[in-house]
């Protein structure tokens, strides 16, 4: 499936104070303000993403964690959580971005889900994938979301799964059961 690079840009709202997107998106202040986003948590490295000049009502929080699958996200996904619901708490809004918006960003809002709403994690991707299509976290990623679920819940509700491409969470596996690779 092709994404366009306009999508990739664009702010997804996932609940009325969750917010997503990729460093471009969260680029604007202007464009936060316009949204009245109060808190910014940018997840990339410093040499991928500098963090802008943001004006001193947004606050900022980064999380230096590259997108591969042996990168500890796992280790930030309470105090990720636990921020977004304090900017919640106050009324503000909370926009978590990475560089694409697709995998980092995705995880940890899923997290916030997970943990705060008590979603399982089948439930907290459907909700922000129907929000935010082109996220797909990678695999090392889905595999701490698995285990974080179970010491949320005491099981969890995806699996790793085999397919012609290796392991795949099962939510993916409609996806790549008639591919040709």
């Amino acid at each position: 499936m092709a994404v366009s690079k306009s999508a990739y840009h664009t702010i997804s709202e996932l609940t009325d104070f969750l917010l997503i997107s990729s460093a471009y998106g969260a680029s604007s202040p202007t464009h936060l303000q316009v949204r009245g986003i109060t808190h910014v948590i940018n997840v990339t490295l410093n040499y991928q993403c500098p963090m802008p000049k943001y004006p001193k009502d947004i606050t900022t929080t980064r999380i230096p964690v590259d997108d591969v699958p042996s990168a500890g996200l796992y280790n930030y996904f309470d105090k990720v959580a636990d921020i977004i619901h304090d900017v919640k708490k106050k009324g503000g809004r909370v926009l978590v971005h990475c560089w694409a918006g697709r995998s980092r960003s995705s995880t940890l809002c899923i997290v916030y889900l997970m943990k705060y709403d008590r979603m399982s994690l089948r439930q907290a991707h459907a909700h922000v994938k129907a929000r935010r299509p082109l996220i797909r976290p990678n695999l090392g990623f889905w595999t701490q979301l698995i285990s974080y679920e179970k010491c949320l819940f005491g099981h969890s509700s995806v699996r790793m799964v085999n397919s012609r491409i290796g392991l795949i969470p099962d939510v993916y596996e409609a996806e790549y059961k008639n591919t040709l690779w």
